[in-house]
């Protein structure tokens, strides 16, 4: 693990390359311990620590493999958005590789990756438009859930299960073609997958998978029950995709699959095609998992925060009453209409942090970056996690305050720091549909319902369950209240 190259290092290596590689070996083992210490893979100490020393550009070495950590917005930024094709690769979480490979379209690299992304992009575009937009379904999925919650007439429920449902009926309705009743038995075990994986994913145990693969990939541990819970899932969507093949109709596709199914067809004659099955099994499996636990979380997070700090969730209510009254549904043209509504739920993205550590990226090439030579297929981390708490961005990025994205007339305003989808060419694929189930299932939510908790706000634990990769929130209890 090594941090700034130090002047004496940096000379010689001018003199044998004239540019710097960031390959400089420095108190390794200091390094090591502030980035790893506790459960907290990245803890706020130890992220000011390593940048005060070292700067916002330094290596760290994952076990044998080294890779680069960016962090702060500036240095993220300049390295996805200004040098984005460079950057644009995707590099290696040892966890899920055994499962994912280099196939679908979140962990494929070159000229695969481009070609599932822009089919991704076109076919989920093409079914958001289509007969039923995105919207509709998500407004048809957010009076489902009203429905659901006002059955508990009060009583406290940990809200989990049902914000799992939601999100991921969206993406089912677009992949599969299909909604899942809640009392589905099937569904229900591929959420129970989901969410185990995610925890597992964002344990303690995975982080130190990360460091010893080479040697621990032989023994029992969280990596195996992944495999485990993911090839589960693999199994379903395998099912599905052959009933899908069985009953094709080639002028009427009806989701995702079926449209991919007509592409392979399509180039069954080519040799070199990135549409065949493992590809699409991948890629179905990437949207399905990203789809669902991504903006499940977010939302329990969201209404976690509501219960810590009830005047908030009352001031959007506010908004809402203004702006929507109680007697239509919301809908995304309401968004420009309620910048408190949309400052708090930037602000809950941005607090809660889901993945702190961002998906790990590599270069294509190699690249100078601030002087340094980084080499081809270097792996990067863009630490999104110090963009989300940026001092020079964010006035108190340790608190939760809607005001960060409030100008002094309370309108919203824009923040290069907030980067919860990261950015960049690998920017999340479902940003779009995600700020859209954000907004329509928080304020339908709150248009019906009051919640409050069991406990006092004051009480309240914020801190998460889980924190590596990903962050699992707190488990907790609310009560929904009819207004």
């Amino acid at each position: 693990m090594s941090g700034r190259a130090s002047e004496k290092e940096r000379d010689s290596s001018e003199c044998r390359e004239n540019t710097p590689s960031l390959w400089s070996v420095s108190e390794e083992q200091e390094i090591e311990r502030k980035f790893w210490k506790s459960h907290d893979f990245l803890s706020q100490d130890s992220e000011e620590e390593l940048r005060e020393k070292y700067g916002d550009v330094f290596t760290v070495h994952l076990g044998p493999r080294p890779v680069v950590m960016l962090y702060g917005t500036e240095a993220i930024r300049e390295a996805l958005v200004d040098q984005a094709e460079a950057f644009s690769g995707r590099g290696t979480i040892a966890v899920v590789r055994p499962v994912f490979k280099d196939y679908g379209v979140i962990f494929a690299n070159g000229e695969r990756w481009k070609t599932l992304r822009r089919f991704s992009l076109a076919t989920m575009r093409d079914f958001g438009m289509g007969k039923r937009s995105v919207e509709e379904r998500i407004q048809e999925e957010a009076q489902c859930l009203v429905e659901e919650l006002r059955k508990y007439q009060g009583a406290p429920v940990d809200p989990t299960f049902l914000f799992q449902c939601i999100t991921a009926n969206i993406i089912c309705s677009i992949v599969f073609g299909e909604r899942f009743d809640y009392k589905d038995r099937q569904f229900l075990r591929l959420l129970d997958l989901f969410y185990r994986s995610f925890s597992l994913f964002s344990s303690f145990s995975s982080q130190v998978f990360e460091l010893f693969s080479g040697f621990l990939k032989y023994f029992p541990g969280a990596h195996r029950q992944i495999s485990r819970n993911l090839q589960e899932i693999l199994d379903f969507i395998g099912q599905s995709v052959e009933n899908h093949r069985a009953t094709l109709d080639p002028s009427n596709p009806r989701d995702f699959i079926d449209t991919y199914l007509l592409r392979m067809e399509k180039e069954k004659s080519n040799q070199h095609t990135e549409f065949h099955h493992q590809n699409l099994i991948i890629s179905v499996l990437s949207l399905f998992f990203a789809g669902t636990e991504t903006s499940s979380t977010t939302l329990r997070y969201g209404f976690l925060l509501m219960l810590k700090y009830p005047h908030v969730a009352e001031k959007v209510q506010k908004e809402i009453d203004q702006v929507i009254g109680s007697h239509r549904l919301p809908t995304l043209d309401d968004r420009t209409k309620m910048p408190y509504t949309e400052a708090v739920i930037h602000e809950i993205q941005r607090f809660s942090d889901l993945i702190p550590i961002g998906v790990p990226h590599k270069v294509t090439k190699d690249t100078l970056f601030r002087g340094y030579l980084l080499p081809k297929n270097t792996e990067v981390y863009p630490i999104l996690s110090s963009a989300l708490h940026d001092p020079q961005y964010f006035e108190q990025p340790d608190t939760f305050n809607p005001d960060h994205f409030l100008d002094a007339n309370g309108a919203l305003k824009k923040n290069e720091a907030f980067m919860p989808f990261s950015i960049g060419k690998r920017i999340c694929l479902g940003e779009g549909i995600a700020r859209n189930e954000l907004f329509l299932f928080f304020t339908t939510i709150l248009q019906n319902l009051s919640v409050s908790s069991p406990m006092a706000p004051k009480d309240i634990d914020l801190n998460p369950k889980e924190s590596g990769f990903g962050k699992v929130p707190p488990t907790y209890q609310v009560c929904f209240l009819a207004r």
